[in-house]
């Protein structure tokens, strides 16, 4: 008795059946939104944490001292063509609209509002942040912060709240380093590759700039600085993978801060020239 042959199945061949579309779960849609809560988690934990004792006075000098040295440099040597290029190109736009006696306020305003506040949050960022991120991140992986825990020494109090105290003092100090330093250089440029008169110069500045101009420029570094603490000490305490995972942090911790950054300048400034009058209005 002979066997039955086997009976093919009817219908298109198995490599000619389409595929269900591949569904993302839903953990990875909900994965950003976990992030930005744990960061601002983060934020409300140190902004608490810095009002407890005891406080961390020698770590945060050494941190100061460290942000300090690694940012005043740089921050003098950016400023100076950064405030050339504003004057020289306000001096250009003005001598266009036959308003060269207003070139000297004009570019001043521009450097102490907008981009001295910049080029200290990027400096502070790129330099001071990644410093600080590498550091917890390196802590992480080599478990010193678990067993931080496991002793009762909370790692955010010991560790963060210096680190990011540090970054909004230096960022204060630095922002009116940058100011000067920009002020002066495109006072430079403006009276000597423009021929601009020295007392014009003065007088515009006198005539459209005040006081809260000055108020918005440090409020604003003071917030860049805890925005970008927070962002490097959030990256650092959180790596993944290994030591390849603290660069990973470290370049992602930089990337944040600077569309926060940018965010959070848009926003603040529309606030200001809302509430502020500009002068002589």
């Amino acid at each position: 008795m002979t066997a039955p042959l086997p009976v093919r199945p009817s219908g298109p061949p198995a490599e000619n059946v389409p595929k269900p579309p591949e569904q993302i779960p839903p953990t990875r849609l909900l994965a950003p939104l976990r992030e930005t809560g744990k960061l601002f988690a983060l934020a409300a934990t140190v902004t608490r944490a810095v009002f407890r004792r005891p406080f961390q006075v020698r770590e945060f000098i050494e941190q100061f001292w460290f942000v300090a040295s690694v940012t005043i440099l740089p921050a003098a040597l950016v400023s100076i063509p950064f405030g050339a290029v504003i004057a020289l190109q306000v001096g250009s736009l003005t001598e266009q609209l036959g308003a060269q006696s207003f070139t000297g306020g004009a570019s001043v305003l521009a450097v102490i509002q907008q981009a001295s506040p910049l080029i200290v949050a990027l400096l502070i960022a790129g330099a001071g942040g990644s410093a600080i991120c590498a550091d917890l991140g390196s802590r992480k992986i080599r478990e010193e912060l678990d067993a931080m825990e496991v002793m009762g020494v909370s790692p955010i109090q010991r560790l963060v709240v210096p680190r990011v105290l540090a970054m909004m003092l230096v960022a204060v100090l630095l922002n009116g380093l940058v100011s000067v330093v920009g002020t002066l250089g495109g006072y430079f440029f403006n009276v000597i590759m423009q021929d601009g008169t020295p007392g014009a110069y003065l007088a515009s500045f006198s005539a459209l700039a005040q006081l809260p101009d000055l108020y918005i420029s440090e409020f604003k570094a003071l917030i860049f600085g805890f925005i970008a603490g927070i962002v490097a000490s959030y990256r650092g305490l959180n790596p993944r993978g290994g030591p390849k995972g603290v660069g990973d942090a470290v370049n992602q911790s930089v990337v944040i801060t600077f569309m926060l950054l940018f965010f959070v300048n848009m926003v603040l400034t529309t606030i200001y020239l809302q509430i502020v009058p500009a002068k002589g209005s």
